[in-house]
């Protein structure tokens, strides 16, 4: 074989291993990835507390000195042992924060490659309805990414998050780590409850 033929056989092989490794590479990889690096974190406040989810523990908010409390089999509210032992890879539900009589922030935690203890696992998954709560000077003490609740409308949240979707009643959005969900009063406009969540590969019987 000379030399010309060689060269050209080199060529079409090249061509060929670049058109594989195209086609194995997973869909979005790049762009997956820098969508990835660009979420952004949104923290919630309570009180001037700061709960960042997928960051602040349990005993962050104990600690804080915020009224948390747990629901057991019978759906009655129990006091926390944050010594309690969770499962590695786990995912628990029922957690809650009360903020008046009227509502209360419910709460989720995760826990990731090994067993902790329950003050030491991460709030996953943060969301309040505060339709039932008709207190300004409480809602005025809750925030969505440094901005109280009460001044937080649809029309407010769309010019804050252009990037969002949704309609007159919900703003959403729902990236690879994090999720965004803003509900809002249909004739107001006011924000009514919110959902913030880190998502998680764990196992949910937790």
């Amino acid at each position: 074989m000379n030399k010309k033929k060689a060269r050209a056989l080199l060529c079409l092989a090249l061509t060929l291993l670049m058109l594989f490794l195209s086609a194995c590479t997973p869909e979005g990889g790049e762009n997956g990835q820098e969508e990835m690096q660009g979420e952004v974190l949104l923290p919630v406040s309570i009180n001037g507390k700061e709960i960042k989810v997928g960051e602040t523990t349990l005993q962050t908010l104990l600690d804080q000195g915020l009224d948390v409390s747990w629901v057991d089999e019978d759906y009655q509210r129990i006091t926390i042992d944050p010594t309690t032992e969770l499962e590695a890879n786990s995912y628990y539900t029922g957690g809650s924060i009360k903020v008046t009589d009227n509502m209360s922030f419910s709460i989720s935690l995760a826990t990731e490659d090994e067993a902790v203890p329950l003050g030491q696992a991460v709030i996953a998954r943060l969301e309040v309805n505060m339709a039932a709560e008709n207190d300004t000077s409480v809602l005025e003490k809750i925030s969505f990414d440094g901005v109280p609740v009460t001044e937080l409308t649809q029309e407010k949240a769309a010019e804050k998050y252009p990037d969002w979707t949704g309609n007159e009643v919900m703003w959403l959005h729902y990236g690879l780590e994090y999720k965004y969900d803003l509900i809002f009063d249909i004739s107001s406009g006011a924000l009514t409850g919110f959902t913030v969540t880190r998502v998680y590969d764990v196992d949910w019987n937790g």
